[in-house]
């Protein structure tokens, strides 16, 4: 039986991605078609908690669609892995008159948006927004195009460098548990060497490959390494052992860092925002919950937040393959 929707509210939590504000818009902006209130939650679940709710309508969120961050601020909550937290925020909803909730964010949002679901029964809908694009059931999240074309133009930039002094640079991009920045940014920037989590290639196939390199006349490369690769070194380490086992090379390291998370939304984010807001506002309004927003093959698709959470998300393989061959 479907739950009558009179109120939603949206929260964004974990890092924040450029294109969330673009997700906000939508969502508070489709729930205005349809002729639904809807309301903001500040600081995400702590923000829930705490009844840190705004009264939000189409007007709340003009001019925000090219601005990155959230407007609604991100925080992690400790209390919210509390059965006693999730009640405090049942507790307000229910003050609020609020029927359904959507939630912008990674895999931690989700688990923290699935248990409460599971809890309350009540309905929830996720919208992925995170820049590591490794959440499963969708091609692309919110905020992952944005940041590899910022880890494209600033490794182009470092390459000029490296090419004017005849340097080794490694360039660090975000990617704690997937490689699909170091990946895609590292193959599109031409990069001599990538590393990712999801292939640990050795310290001797790194050695052996810029040896080569530099047999072969190049006098500079670019070595892309995003943060969780397993070579059991942090890039700071990678570089001093490149550097005492190839003296020929002067090594630089570059971390990108934060950079990446900031700056104006893609017109691909702005838009994948846009359908996936009004996606999820859609799907509630249809009696559905306990699920993620997703895009597959251009398609807006659904997947169990359960899944979402527990599958695994593959590095494309075709794109692994021709990294290898072009770096050779």
């Amino acid at each position: 039986m479907k739950k009558f929707i009179n109120k939603i509210a949206v929260l964004t939590s974990g890092g924040d991605a450029p294109g969330m504000n673009a997700a906000l818009r939508a969502v508070i902006r489709a729930a205005a078609f349809y002729k639904i209130e809807c309301a903001g939650v500040y600081r995400g679940y702590q923000g829930l908690i705490e009844g840190d709710f705004v009264k939000m309508d189409a007007r709340s969120v003009h001019h925000i669609i090219q601005k990155g961050g959230t407007i609604l601020k991100s925080a992690r909550s400790d209390e919210f892995r509390t059965i006693e937290g999730r009640k405090k925020a049942y507790n307000q909803i229910v003050d609020n008159e609020i029927d359904a909730l959507v939630i912008i964010g990674g895999d931690g949002t989700f688990t923290g948006g699935m248990i409460f679901q599971k809890e309350f029964d009540f309905p929830v809908v996720g919208i992925p927004g995170t820049i590591d694009n490794d959440i499963y059931g969708t091609d692309f999240t919110i905020g992952y195009d944005t940041a590899l074309n910022t880890a494209v133009e600033v490794i182009d930039k470092i390459r000029d460098t490296a090419s004017s002094h005849n340097r080794l640079f490694f360039v660090e991009v975000m990617g704690r548990d997937a490689g699909f920045i170091a990946l895609n940014s590292g193959l599109g920037a031409g990069a001599e060497e990538i590393l990712i989590p999801e292939e640990n290639l050795g310290l001797d196939r790194l050695l052996n490959s810029l040896e080569q390199s530099r047999r072969s006349g190049k006098t500079s490369s670019i070595v892309v390494v995003a943060e969780g690769e397993k070579s059991g070194k942090n890039v700071y380490e990678l570089a001093s052992y490149v550097e005492e086992n190839l003296p020929q090379y002067e090594v630089r390291v570059s971390v990108l860092g934060h950079m990446q998370r900031g700056g104006a939304p893609s017109c691909f984010d702005r838009v994948l925002a846009s359908r996936m807001g009004v996606k999820a506002v859609e799907l509630l309004l249809d009696g559905q919950s306990d699920l993620m927003v997703g895009i597959n093959n251009n398609k807006m698709v659904t997947v169990e937040l359960e899944k979402a959470i527990k599958e695994h998300h593959s590095i494309n393989k075709e794109i692994l393959r021709i990294s290898e061959i072009l770096t050779t």
